[in-house]
């Protein structure tokens, strides 16, 4: 695992082999707060995260082609 400070001092951890990203609740609290940050200073082309509910079961395909990042938090792990 390799482990970076990200944003307001989030502690997060990557599998080095590409197996996934591992943080703790109050690091994810850090980055989310940090998100909705992003958004307030960011103008009008961009919508804060969506709250997680129930009814979701699994994230969104990724578009194959490079966009501009729509959130703060896409840019951390570019």
């Amino acid at each position: 695992m390799t482990t970076r400070v990200l944003g307001r001092d989030a502690e997060v951890s990557a599998c080095p082999d590409g197996h996934g990203v591992f943080l703790s609740r109050a690091d994810l609290g850090a980055l989310v707060e940090a998100e909705t940050d992003w958004h307030q200073h960011a103008g009008q082309h961009t919508a804060p995260l969506p709250r997680i509910t129930p009814e979701m079961l699994a994230s969104p395909t990724p578009a194959t082609t490079a966009r501009p990042a729509r959130a703060w938090v896409e840019t951390l792990f570019e």
